[in-house]
């Protein structure tokens, strides 16, 4: 029997043939430590420096505006919680928004139990943050506003370059989480006028245990842990080489084939979106029409349960109901709630997201699938 068609890139992405033939080296020869001073270090070292360069071209950057993480939960960590320690003196306030992943809320909810003040913003029926929401939010000492580029369950895309309008001229930092829409649309840091930027080198094709924080030059940061001087002092510890190298392979491919994968993914997704709505009256999109990742078909599916659905499809797709943080939560996703979405279509929710290796013909099994374990459902 085949294996079941992936759905579930949004969750994690395989390891691309290029990324793992670069890796591959790191794991058997090149074995120096990058702070070393003889020729295997030297190597190890200079190879960090390229993926660095790597990752800095993808998002516009300067490399030296690059450090390593260990994932995007890291990254967001030291941007939120390095922020507010690095502007504790002056500033109590914090500004984020209602559909932020858990890595992002919960660094603030901490804050919040230490004394901060947390603003958290609602969102409009297509999970949009409204810029003039921001505005009204914010205080004189107001130190952070963190939202994300692309919600991970139903993809919009939130106008963070009309928030940068707001918070660069009051002098307040601004981060985003750019885990889902790096490789999928293009993500520029300059463009975006954000100071802080996470990346998931899982998220486009890089192995899972590496990510990066873009970190704008002059950007106050304290770092969350202490040791070595490693990634500009923000970050102690041997680097992951290996992966490193993965990050930065992943970085170059997502900047080189952009345009088409974009194109590609679109396709597809559409597709599947149109041979479930001419078979499933009343299937129910959530998330923004248009300002939306390219990947990500999030659905309701009337009079059935999303988690009953998808196991009821288990041999012919594999996909979920939200986040891959909440597999084991079969509560309403909290994404939609804050969107204001009815609890009876928000429980059959279903997020399915393509990626580069997604063919029609899978579009086509997942479909047909889908379609009829829902009439059976339903009757």
């Amino acid at each position: 029997m085949n294996d079941p068609v992936y759905l579930d890139y949004n969750a994690t992405t395989p390891v691309a043939p290029e990324v793992a033939d670069a890796i591959e080296p790191y794991l058997r020869e090149h074995f120096g430590n990058p702070s070393s001073s003889h020729i295997y270090g030297q190597r190890a070292n200079e190879a960090v420096e390229q993926a660095r360069v790597g990752v800095a071209a993808l998002i516009g950057a300067r490399p030296e505006e690059i450090a390593f993480t260990g994932c995007a939960t890291e990254a967001n960590n030291l941007a939120i919680q390095g922020t507010a320690r690095a502007l504790a003196g002056t500033k109590r306030h914090l500004i984020t928004s209602a559909i932020e992943h858990p890595s992002v809320m919960q660094p603030f909810l901490k804050l919040r139990e230490e004394g901060w003040e947390v603003t958290i913003l609602p969102v409009d029926r297509n999970g949009r943050v409204a810029p003039i929401a921001v505005e009204r939010a914010i205080r004189p000492d107001t130190a952070l506003v963190s939202i994300m580029h692309a919600n991970n369950e139903v993809g919009t895309i939130q106008p963070i370059a009309e928030i940068a309008q707001i918070t660069r001229p009051k002098g307040i930092l601004l981060h985003t989480d750019a885990a889902q829409s790096a490789g999928k649309i293009q993500v520029i840091a300059q463009k975006l006028g954000v100071d802080l930027l996470t990346l998931a080198g899982h998220k486009f094709y890089a192995p899972k245990g590496v990510g990066a924080l873009y970190v704008r030059m002059g950007t106050p940061l304290i770092p969350l842990q202490v040791g070595a001087n490693h990634e500009q002092g923000l970050r102690p510890g041997t680097e992951n080489v290996p992966f490193i190298v993965g990050l930065g392979a992943a970085a170059k491919l997502s900047r080189k084939r952009l345009p088409k994968v974009q194109a590609h993914l679109k396709k597809l997704r559409d597709q599947l979106h149109a041979q479930l709505h001419a078979e499933i009256p009343h299937l129910a999109l959530n998330g923004h029409v248009e300002e939306r990742l390219p990947n990500t078909l999030n659905v309701s599916f009337p009079g059935v349960s999303g988690h009953e659905l998808l196991e009821a499809v288990a041999q012919d797709l594999a996909a979920s109901t939200g986040s891959a943080c909440h597999s084991g939560d079969h509560a309403v996703s909290g994404v939609l709630g804050a969107m204001k979405v009815s609890a009876t279509r928000a429980i059959g929710a279903v997020r399915l997201s393509v990626g580069i290796y997604t063919t029609p013909a899978d579009i086509d099994r997942a479909a047909r699938a889908l379609i009829a374990a829902w009439k059976v459902l339903r009757a």
